[in-house]
């Protein structure tokens, strides 16, 4: 008894330290373990950057369940927390959509849903029973000129509800700076798309734009007019996604040297070439093809086999079943060659993402690199198998069950991240004809490679009712969505400035659930120290500050007189 009474005596005095402290310097302390009210310098920068009031509504308001609750006041209190950082006032308060008039309910629901913040059912205990209440886990930014909405709450498929709600606390710096970022920012910076090797159609390239035009100006890049490296420095990074014609000695040069200058790449590639609308009737096979850069990518420590993988997890693709009158009914069927995959690194690119969705991807091995890093980002199932070329792609096969029992691998890599110091291909080599040895470098670690065996994951699908492209993880015939478009911009993101904002969603948070035993027994204890000691210290202070006031007047007084 005695050591508890000295432990909050010493408490005590330490609280009323702080509080006399803070009465003539303002300072902010962080106690808890994850630095969870502390924020990254990069999002200092950002706030900085501010250059008006911010307004910001938070949807997730009314009454709330336990978790929930404890989502919302985290929502605040980082707003809170930027609001002390930032140069310009930021105003919060709530709303909740489904307490507005109803005659402007509709349409004000429907701008969120353009802002990606759908409504979501959440089924909460409440006495004997059960209550169902749709919530808006969202916030929406605004200045004078601007606004942006933000969805808060996102987790991996698979994990339970407390852990969404952790780890959509853990992103919550990052999701808030990022929309500030892109409210505030006027400069952007530059990517380009490579052209000119059959990369992709005008309508496959939308999506990919649409996912990074907030944060980046993207611009097409045709190979044959780019005479130097110098041409392409000005880029932050290039995109290479599916080409269909061969590169050669002079492009993969052009592509070594950007890399060797700290240029930075993302190559969706295809090793076998399909042509679905042979996929009819006896079906078709998939065939290897020479993109020319196998042996670039061998050198930077990554080979893509030739191969297809299909999963258990799987996505569907639409064919014709028959007619109704003049229509055809297209109707999606179940096709292992669409990976849906949900398996995640615990990496800034792809923690918290849900699945994505490739079509036609294979496999991905690693080879000897020295300096390279090399850091499997997404993998298949528990349920995958590889299917060596030439692979056959028969629509009758959709009508068949799966062999469940030749599904024997699994978390198959995907996706790499490389980085480091890499070695260029041609060292040692003769150079293409055209280029000075002057400016040619023979290692480089400035620049870092994205890479996956699947020329289709960042391009669009075309609405078959109104011909036009989507924005990308969007499926037309199913309504699914994937992360296809949240891990282009997080890996541009990464890419291009990996000590920045993106760097946040390292955060973790830990989970300490309650001793109900321990909480029970020693229940009084603890209401003393959060409820009585807080007034206490609150008491003592006002009372040594009105004790200081009054000496210091009174003595000024007598001096007068």
């Amino acid at each position: 008894m005695r050591t508890a009474a000295i432990g909050l005596g010493v408490i005590l005095v330490g609280w009323i330290l702080i509080y006399l402290i803070n009465l003539w310097v303002l300072f902010r302390i962080d106690l808890t373990e994850e630095k969870r009210y502390s924020l990254s310098d990069a999002t200092k920068v950002v706030l900085a950057e501010m250059e008006e009031p911010l307004e910001v509504e938070i949807l997730l308001a009314g009454e709330l369940p336990g978790g929930m609750k404890r989502f919302q006041k985290s929502i605040e209190n980082t707003l809170k927390t930027f609001g002390a950082y930032s140069p310009e006032k930021i105003h919060i308060y709530f709303q909740d959509p489904l307490e507005l008039d109803p005659e402007i309910r509709k349409e004000y629901i429907y701008a969120l849903a353009e802002y990606g913040i759908n409504p979501t059912n959440l089924h909460a205990k409440q006495g004997s029973g059960e209550i169902t209440r749709m919530i808006f886990p969202g916030i929406i930014l605004r200045t004078e000129d601007y606004e942006i909405g933000v969805l808060l709450l996102k987790g991996e498929k698979g994990m339970t509800p407390d852990e969404i709600l952790n780890l959509s606390m853990e992103n919550l710096e990052f999701e808030i700076s990022q929309a500030i970022k892109r409210l505030y920012s006027r400069h952007q910076r530059t990517v380009g798309v490579i052209i000119g090797q059959g990369e992709m159609e005008e309508d496959e390239g939308f999506g990919m734009v649409e996912a990074l035009n907030d944060d980046f100006e993207v611009y097409k890049v045709p190979f044959d007019q780019a005479k130097s490296v110098e041409d392409l420095l000005g880029f932050e990074a290039l995109l290479v996604a599916g080409p269909k014609t061969s590169y050669g000695e002079r492009e993969k040069y052009l592509l070594d040297q950007y890399l060797m200058y700290g240029g930075n790449l993302l190559l969706f590639i295809d090793q076998l070439m399909v042509d679905l609308e042979m996929a009819g009737d006896e079906g078709t096979v998939a065939m290897p093809f020479d993109t020319g850069l196998d042996d670039l990518l061998f050198r930077y420590g990554i080979r893509i086999n030739r191969d297809y993988i299909q999963d258990l997890n799987f996505g569907y693709h639409p064919v014709v079943a028959g007619d109704f009158g003049d229509q055809s009914q297209i109707v999606p069927l179940p096709w292992p060659f669409y990976v849906n995959a949900g398996r995640m690194a615990a990496h800034p690119i792809t923690k918290g993402l849900d699945q994505l969705q490739f079509r036609f991807v294979s496999s991905i091995d690693t080879v000897k690199a020295e300096g390279v890093r090399k850091t499997p980002l997404v993998f298949t199932s528990n349920y995958s198998k590889t299917l060596n070329a030439p692979v056959r792609v028969a629509f009758e096969d959709m009508a068949k069950d799966p062999e469940v029992e030749t599904f024997t691998q699994s978390n198959l890599p995907l996706v790499y991240l490389l980085e480091g110091e890499f070695t260029s291909y041609f060292k040692n080599r003769f150079l293409p004809e055209g280029f000075d040895k002057t400016d040619f470098k023979e290692s480089g670690n400035g620049g870092k490679i994205v890479v996956a065996g699947d020329g289709n994951l960042v391009k669009s699908l075309i609405d078959p009712q109104y011909h036009e492209p989507m924005p990308l993880g969007l499926d037309p015939y199913t309504d699914a969505v994937s992360s296809n478009r949240e891990f282009l911009q997080n890996a541009m993101q990464y890419l291009t400035d990996p000590d920045g904002i993106i760097a946040t969603r390292n955060k973790q948070f830990k989970i300490r659930p309650l001793n109900r035993i321990k909480a029970r027994n020693q229940q009084t204890f603890w209401q003393v120290i959060n409820i009585l000691l807080p007034v206490a210290i609150i008491v003592a202070g006002g009372s040594i500050r009105m004790y200081i006031r009054k000496r210091k007047y009174t003595g000024s007084e007598n001096s007068g007189a």
